[in-house]
């Protein structure tokens, strides 16, 4: 029996099959924690949403920023983007059990003394906190109230978490946080611009994970979404977004027994970089 993290698949079914024969995967036996961006960009989001779902409750997925985006378009409140590569999904004729099965995924998971998520979590949220917020929005994403929610989930504000935030704008930073950020201030406003390397926060932001005093720094929290990140193995977080889909790697962590080193294992996508 393993366990396992990965990062952002994004569509990358072949790279995906590859990592999982490198593993010797077995669904009966181990368990694939996904970190979100399932779909969009690759050349095969349709196969790997297939792979993922008949994988069944051996591969427990968080949604990222790419995912939502699918299921908004999916519901005709977000247009096709123009390097959108979802076509194959939206015309497939299992399209509406394979998006109903995105649905019922999670936006935070806690497994193994490890918080899950796609992208970031505010400073001033605890672990338990992160969860609570996380199932809010996964519970008004499979709510006949989903389509509302998913074109009222666009834009940078609120910036920053009040406790007093309600409905859609407590929601919106939820998902922001959640699949979106990168830099914030150390009071938590977040910074949505910048996507280069942790050196290169703009005046009065830094790395999420490095604001002082963050709450969940007495946690592991593993995240995606930050391919120009690159690795990052620290106690308190891990960094698995090797930018697949742009020419990298997949990589996935193997994780130790009792106490014992991670392993990180890889596998070098088989595409072009996208442009």
């Amino acid at each position: 029996m393993a366990f396992y993290l990965v990062g952002d698949i994004q569509g990358c079914d072949t790279a995906l099959g590859r990592l999982l024969a490198e593993i010797d995967f077995s669904a009966s036996r181990d368990t694939l924690y996904v970190l979100g961006d399932m779909v969009n960009r690759g050349p095969d989001s349709l196969g790997t949403l297939r792979r993922l779902m008949a994988l069944g409750h051996s591969a427990p997925c968080v949604l990222g920023n790419h995912d939502l985006h699918l299921l908004a378009v999916a519901q005709g409140v977000r247009p096709h983007g123009r390097r959108d590569t979802l076509t194959q999904v939206l015309t497939a004729p299992d399209a509406p059990a394979l998006l109903n099965w995105l649905r019922q995924q999670n936006m935070a998971l806690s497994a193994h003394g490890i918080l899950m998520v796609h992208a970031g979590v505010l400073p001033s949220w605890s672990a338990q906190q992160t969860l609570d917020l996380a199932a809010e929005v996964s519970a008004v994403l499979r709510s006949p109230q989903s389509g509302d929610f998913l074109h009222a989930m666009y834009g940078n504000t609120p910036d920053h978490w009040r406790d007093d935030l309600q409905g859609t704008e407590r929601w919106r930073v939820v998902v922001n946080a959640l699949t979106r950020l990168r830099f914030c201030s150390a009071q938590g406003v977040m910074e949505f611009d910048s996507k280069d390397g942790a050196g290169t926060a703009p005046e009065g932001f830094m790395p999420w994970f490095d604001v002082p005093g963050r709450r969940t720094a007495q946690h592991t929290v593993a995240f995606g979404h930050w391919s120009t990140l690159g690795w990052l193995n620290r106690t308190d977080v891990i960094g698995l977004d090797s930018g697949c889909v742009w020419g990298g790697c997949l990589s996935a962590l193997r994780l130790g027994h009792d106490g014992g080193a991670h392993e990180r294992i890889q596998v070098q996508c088989a595409q072009a970089p996208q442009p």
